[in-house]
């Protein structure tokens, strides 16, 4: 009898307690080869509705820059396109790469001036604008669109690139030098960009008063000797780029850039044509909507539409370009 008591205890020893002893003793083990979850990289936003500095994770931020610079309808590999666009140029700016001549930031890494930087809005702000049907499905495509590229960069011979983009082209993208004089980037080149023509604002008639074009003129050219009722025929478009845009317009005896006239007129693009309309008016057609240069919005969406990814639609855009991840650059540099 003792025998077999013995027996029974060996046994539980080994088959109960035994191993929850082990088990105990390995659970520090487990714990510790669990990898620590990724923190996300920070940076300083300006915004400048609110004039003040916020700090936030980088892919929030994209998405307040995807919610605000494209359309939530449109297609999810623009969307995406769009997010590794937005977050090239906003790191460019983080590392110092791409940084403005004056502290317009106020000591943040970007503002949300599109004029500037990037368009950036609230979540908040974006969901009261899309309405209560639609804004829980299109907050939730552009944070797909955000976490599918997570940390997806592009780069031109291993460099960060600086991804300019804009709304329409009108078809045809432009030569970076074309718009910016002496500004030549290997991967902000002309190239062609179909389906552009389904955007409402692709051709738009801007109707002026030959004064006001006049007053607007003489005041930013004082050496323009011009009567309103003479505008026209004092006008002359002396050379358009590649893609159709006006680069340089003769005014009575001034020679100034199709970019400056845009300026000062708010045109909707450098692709316009001039015509005299009814009651002394002018009439300034415009193809397109934005500078024209690298990555079409409305361009990228039709490529999407026809089956493109979104790196075949970066490839399109930016000529020459790769694609890595920040984590993999930044250990490279070290």
């Amino acid at each position: 009898m003792k025998r077999f008591v013995r027996y029974v205890l060996l046994m539980t020893i080994i088959v109960v307690i035994l191993p929850l002893i082990i088990v105990r003793g390995c659970s520090t083990v487990i714990e510790d080869i669990v990898p620590e979850e990724k923190e996300d990289m920070k940076l300083k936003v300006y915004i400048k509705g609110q004039d003040e500095v916020e700090e936030m994770s980088l892919e929030e931020y994209l998405m307040g820059v995807v919610a605000a610079e494209m359309p939530a309808d449109f297609e999810l590999e623009a969307l995406k396109a769009q997010a590794i666009a937005a977050r090239t140029y906003v790191y460019g700016r983080m590392k110092k790469i791409y940084s403005p001549k004056d502290d317009t930031h106020k000591g943040a890494d970007i503002c949300t001036d599109s004029a500037h930087c990037q368009a950036w809005i609230k979540k908040d702000d974006a969901m009261a604008k899309w309405g209560t049907l639609k804004a829980f499905d299109n907050w939730g495509k552009i944070e797909r669109a955000v976490r599918e590229t997570e940390g997806i960069i592009i780069l031109y011979d291993k460099k960060v690139v600086n991804p300019v983009f804009h709304a329409n082209s009108g078809g045809m993208t432009e030569n970076a030098e074309d718009v910016w004089e002496g500004t030549k980037v290997p991967y902000l080149k002309s190239v062609k960009s179909e389906g552009e023509d389904k955007s409402s604002g692709y051709k738009v008639e801007t109707v002026f008063k030959e004064e006001e074009i006049t007053k607007k003129l003489k005041e930013e050219y004082p050496d323009i000797e011009i009567e309103a009722e003479d505008l026209l025929e004092e006008i002359e478009i002396l050379e358009r780029t590649r893609a159709g845009r006006v680069k340089e317009i003769r005014i009575e005896d001034v020679v100034i850039k199709g970019t400056q006239l845009r300026s000062l007129l708010g045109l909707r693009s450098t692709n316009f044509n001039i015509e005299k309309g009814d009651n002394n008016e002018v009439i300034i057609t415009t193809i397109g909507y934005g500078h024209g240069v690298g990555m079409s919005q409305w361009g990228a969406n039709s490529l999407a539409k026809n089956g493109g990814t979104y790196e075949e639609i970066l490839k399109h855009y930016y000529t020459g370009i790769s694609l890595d991840t920040i984590e993999n650059i930044e250990l490279d540099s070290k």
